[in-house]
């Protein structure tokens, strides 16, 4: 094959990876808001597009694909570039959103874990955990929770609610790849968090020094009440429900789940995240977990219609036989 030829075939696949790029890029991440993970199979079809780029070099051609970093090539997991410092309310406070007449969400970096388990159906990514992060063989499970989430694995993480489009609660409500939005209102004393995936919906943390009711209804994101300590939020929740999972693995958790979270912006482009664990109905002892948070700036809440985005219907009714039809609702 002659020089001539082999150029006009690199620019044409180069062409075609470059358009894939775009075109792909927001199929991956609808399918990961839904779909389990699963080890991918090799490409069958399409050239590796670091051996284009090889070839493209030796041969001349040039493409804007050949200076992009892996970081604009796959979504999350990867550093964030070098950041400005923490954005600042005017009396001092941490803004935990965009500074004004900005936009921007709240992402995990990729495949975040609140346990580090490396078998996981989902791998997490190697920039998302807390240095010191807790792994699931650390984890206090009581027998009957430790042989519930291992059910959860072996079964693909099929059964998730949250692939049913129900809220998800706990560390699970940013984990979902659209992200989520914090909205400040002083005068109100309340911080509202937005979710873009899932269902839609929002939380409410209230920051007037109110103490949690009794006799509360359990709910998916039950009853939230914050204070700043330092530069990080502390979120003391109370009241749960139990039809969601308290995280992508299946960590399960009961009734009496006490959760205390730390947001700590710790730059301008990084959140971390902490969750305080204290259910004594799941686990022997109180244990904590978390990991890091990325921003997506220019970016702003869009509508969601979670079933019409759904892209894992083996998620809600199970693949072949690997889902139990005793029950017409799985929760």
């Amino acid at each position: 094959m002659t020089r001539r030829r082999i150029a006009a075939r690199l620019a044409v696949a180069l062409f075609v990876s470059a358009a894939g790029l775009s075109i792909s890029a927001r199929s991956v991440s609808e399918k990961q808001e839904h779909a389990p993970s699963r080890p991918a199979a090799p490409a069958k079809t399409m050239e590796n597009p670091s051996t284009i780029a090889r070839g493209a070099r030796l041969l001349g051609v040039r493409s804007p694909l050949l200076g992009r970093t892996p970081r604009a090539q796959r979504r999350g997991g990867a550093p964030p570039p070098p950041s400005k410092p923490t954005p600042r309310w005017p009396d001092g406070r941490v803004n935990l959103g965009p500074p004004p007449g900005e936009t921007g969400l709240w992402t995990p970096a990729g495949i975040v874990q609140l346990s580090l388990n490396p078998k996981s159906v989902n791998r997490a990514s190697p920039n998302s955990h807390l240095p010191d992060n807790i792994t699931l063989e650390a984890v206090p499970f009581q027998p009957w929770a430790r042989a519930l989430h291992a059910a959860r694995q072996a079964n693909f993480e099929r059964d998730e609610p949250h692939t049913r489009c129900k809220a998800s609660g706990g560390p699970r409500e940013f984990i979902t790849p659209y992200g989520v939005e914090f909205v400040d209102i002083p005068e109100t004393k309340r911080i509202y968090i937005f979710d873009v995936g899932g269902p839609h919906t929002f939380r409410t943390i209230y920051m007037d020094g109110r103490e949690h009711p009794n006799g509360l209804e359990p709910s998916y994101y039950g009853h939230s009440l914050g204070r700043w300590d330092g530069e990080s939020l502390v979120v003391d929740t109370v009241g749960y429900n139990t039809k969601f999972w308290m995280d992508r693995e299946g960590t399960p958790h009961t009734e009496r789940l006490h959760l205390v979270e730390r947001f700590t912006r710790t730059d301008f482009n990084s959140l971390k995240y902490e969750a305080t664990v204290d259910d004594p109905g799941a686990y022997t002892a109180v244990w904590t977990g978390g990991f890091i948070m990325r921003w997506s700036p220019g970016t702003e809440p869009w509508e969601y219609i979670c079933q019409d985005n759904n892209r894992s219907p083996q998620g809600m009714v199970g693949a072949d036989a690997s889902v139990s039809r005793q029950r017409r609702v799985i929760p």
